[in-house]
């Protein structure tokens, strides 16, 4: 669609004549300086009444003008953009407990960090429009995927993740504490860390309270997610017994940390549980709202320009061939 974005200019149309009637007319000359180039101005008022084709090119240059300083834009097709405003990051435990195979994946015992990648990947596919990133974190945390809108790179990185990449223990607090550098500086977004892990604080550089005051202080809200069945059978030597493989799970750190970043502590306890916790993520931080549409402009003025220019060449060549002295 072509447009004007100043349409408003069109009103100086009339100007030139505005100024010719009703301006005062000068007796005296404005300069005494004479260019020898410029001699045949002097009869250019006599020649513009004697020749209507002038005036009619000079009415058109000014139009040129008027169009070029109006700024015809030619608007393209609505295109969607991805509304700002919603960054999540992910922080998955890699710590040595989380090869314990208590979890059921599609009829077969499976360990936990299978499970979370499986239920995970879900959650970051449903995740259209917003900016994941991704951290992984064991004897300490570093940053496996920056904030992106590209969620295949993000399920690609936390498939590739394994088990004893960067240790056996579990730093929660450094965790903490990377992500919420990664959200400094970022004024206009809901910060939001999602915190999967399945021990206790037994290693890192921070503790988890130095990294819930710096949480608390930008605004970071955290929804840890404790992961881990608290019993199975195993074989013994004297039988099958009971056990709760989730006996060194921290509970009051997890919900600390929900309560001081007003979050929501969750407990995942089967593969199903940890499916409703993802849908009730979505219910807790909506997916961003519809794309807005932006219609891209292309600047048209060069082509009025163009004219205006030309205009003037053909008004010159007008006023000064040999020609018009001849016949003037």
């Amino acid at each position: 669609m072509f447009e004007f974005a100043w349409p408003w200019m069109f009103l100086l149309i009339p100007l030139p004549w505005l100024i010719r009637y009703f301006l005062p007319a000068t007796s005296q000359p404005l300069s005494a300086i004479r260019i020898p180039a410029l001699n045949g101005l002097d009869n250019a008022q006599q020649s513009m009444r004697a020749k209507p084709l002038m005036w009619l090119l000079l009415a058109l240059c000014w139009l040129a003008v008027i169009g070029t300083v109006a700024r015809p834009q030619w608007l393209g097709e609505p295109l969607p953009v991805r509304s700002e405003g919603r960054e999540i990051m992910l922080a998955v435990d890699l710590s040595g407990s989380m090869e314990i195979a208590d979890m059921q994946l599609n009829g077969k015992s499976v360990d936990r960090l299978t499970m979370v990648k499986s239920v995970l990947g879900d959650f970051i596919s449903r995740r259209e429009g917003d900016r994941l990133g991704l951290i992984l974190f064991a004897d300490t945390a570093f940053l496996q995927t920056p904030m992106t809108y590209d969620r295949d790179t993000v399920q690609q990185m936390l498939n590739e993740s394994v088990l004893g990449l960067v240790g056996e223990r579990t730093a929660i607090g450094d965790a903490i504490a990377l992500a919420v550098k990664r959200f400094r500086g970022k004024e206009e977004t809901n910060r939001v860390l999602v915190l999967l892990t399945d021990g206790q604080n037994t290693a890192g550089n921070l503790t988890p309270d130095q990294a819930l005051e710096l949480a608390d202080a930008y605004d970071v809200r955290i929804y840890p997610i404790a992961v881990g069945a608290e019993e199975v059978v195993v074989d013994s030597f004297f039988g099958q017994r009971r056990v709760n493989p989730s006996r060194d799970l921290d509970v009051p750190l997890m919900q600390r940390i929900a309560e001081t970043t007003d979050g929501r502590y969750f407990r995942a306890r089967s593969t199903q549980e940890l499916e409703d916790i993802y849908q009730l993520l979505d219910e807790l931080e909506p997916i961003a709202g519809s794309p807005q549409q932006l219609r891209p402009r292309q600047a048209l003025y060069f082509w009025p320009l163009s004219a205006a220019l030309l205009l003037m060449v053909m008004i010159a060549l007008f006023h000064y061939r040999p020609w018009r002295q001849r016949n003037g």
